[in-house]
């Protein structure tokens, strides 16, 4: 790969751990997946959003800053870069979708003081996938705390990760239309995705479709 730390990111249910996953499998990578699993917080909010929205969105940002200041500060001779299933700055979009406006600014003020003790992705790769199909991928996996999210909902989240990427001008940043393929089970859809990652790109933004 021509880079040494690449991110995937996207809305729940697009398939980053899936992609992170097989690529670093197949090009002896470093792998981070998040580990959101064991949030406590997380089906509890499901339920009652406005009740347990901070305390979720703090829980998760103190969890992903202390997963990504150790992974990436310590490196792997046996790896020939890192890849990561999300970044930090999805604390910062799902917060401002899931807080409420007092919050948000008390929320801001903590994300801005870790963000630049992180380093940035070489590149910033987004899985643009449409609600109706992401909708089908989380119920196909099947956890039982994500089977009642609305459609409103990921709606919501998905315009921040554009507005976020309409406002980056540092970071070079693909997006990907992966709705009319399937990397997980067709290995020529994977070929695909892996020879757009694998390419120089200067910062900015390219939407592509496969």
């Amino acid at each position: 790969m021509n880079y040494n730390f690449i991110a995937i990111e996207g809305n729940i249910g697009a398939g980053k751990t899936s992609l992170a996953s097989l690529i670093s499998n197949d090009f002896n990578a470093k792998l981070i997946l998040e580990q959101f699993e064991d949030n406590s917080f997380l089906p509890k909010f499901y339920k009652d959003p406005e009740k347990y929205a901070f305390p979720l969105e703090m829980s998760f940002l103190a969890a992903r800053f202390q997963q990504l200041k150790d992974q990436l500060g310590t490196g792997d001779l046996f790896k020939s870069f890192t890849i990561s299933d999300y970044y930090i700055v999805k604390s910062l979009i799902f917060a401002q979708k899931t807080l409420a406006i007092d919050e948000f600014k008390l929320y801001t003020r903590f994300f801005n003081i870790i963000l630049n003790q992180l380093p940035k992705p070489d590149l910033f790769v987004y899985l643009h996938v449409k609600t109706p199909k992401l909708q089908d991928n989380i119920k196909k996996r099947g956890r039982s705390y994500e089977q009642d999210i609305k459609d409103e909902y990921l709606d919501k989240i998905q315009e921040g990760y554009f507005q976020f990427i309409k406002e980056q001008n540092t970071l070079p940043i693909l997006v990907i239309d992966t709705n009319e393929i399937d990397f997980v089970n067709n290995k020529s859809d994977y070929n695909k995705i892996v020879s757009l990652i694998n390419k120089d790109y200067a910062p900015g933004i390219y939407r592509i479709i496969p």
